[in-house]
């Protein structure tokens, strides 16, 4: 089984990822809790399309203590998007519905063009552009959602980037991405960038 940000090969074996990626199972007790917080258990979590979590028991316990928190999530833009991108944000809309909370949407028009060597960056901001609509017409509350374009907003991300990037190394950050001699220094640089709304 292979698994990276950017492919998924064989059976996936869905206990050995809670195991390497630090998180825990989706419960039944933590699923209810979500139902007690929001007045209904959304579809996605009664088809239980997601298996695992992090920390969403201690946002809970701290939610119901009345400290309230954001959404993070984003979109490498490559194309158009697809069911496999809306099936996501579906739900975070759900999220942001029900807890009031914002949302920070990151647009990785960057990390694209520095992957794919058949786009050219005006590709890339296209297809940020032109996802981001379609983000938007999920119904999104637009006063609480904040879509980031990391190459036009580069100058609120670099300096926060930098101080990310000066405390990874970059055999951390191989061994996270799977980088490899071969990896063109824009994308070991992209882990950074994308770092900084989180």
């Amino acid at each position: 089984m292979i698994v990276t940000p950017w492919e998924v090969r064989g059976k996936v074996d869905y206990e050995r990822l809670i195991r390497e990626f630090g998180t825990q199972p989706l419960t039944e007790e933590l699923l209810q809790r979500i139902a007690k917080h929001t007045g209904e258990l959304h579809p996605q979590l009664r088809r239980r399309i997601f298996f695992s979590h992090r920390d969403l028991d201690t946002v809970l316990d701290l939610y119901k203590k009345g400290v309230r928190f954001v959404l993070y999530t984003g979109r490498g833009p490559s194309g158009p998007v697809h069911i496999g991108h809306l099936i996501p944000w579906i739900f975070t809309r759900h999220l942001q519905e029900k807890f009031g909370a914002r949302l920070y949407f990151q647009m990785t028009d960057d990390e694209k063009f520095v992957v794919d060597d058949e786009l050219r960056l005006a590709d890339t901001r296209r297809f940020a552009y032109e996802n981001a609509l379609d983000l938007i017409a999920l119904g999104f509350e637009p006063e609480k959602t904040y879509i980031i374009f990391d190459v036009e907003d580069i100058d609120l991300l670099y300096d926060i980037a930098l101080e990310v990037a000066k405390r990874i190394t970059f055999s951390t950050a191989k061994a996270t991405f799977g980088f490899q001699e071969s990896t063109n220094i824009g994308l070991i640089f992209w882990p950074a960038i994308q770092a900084v709304p989180c």
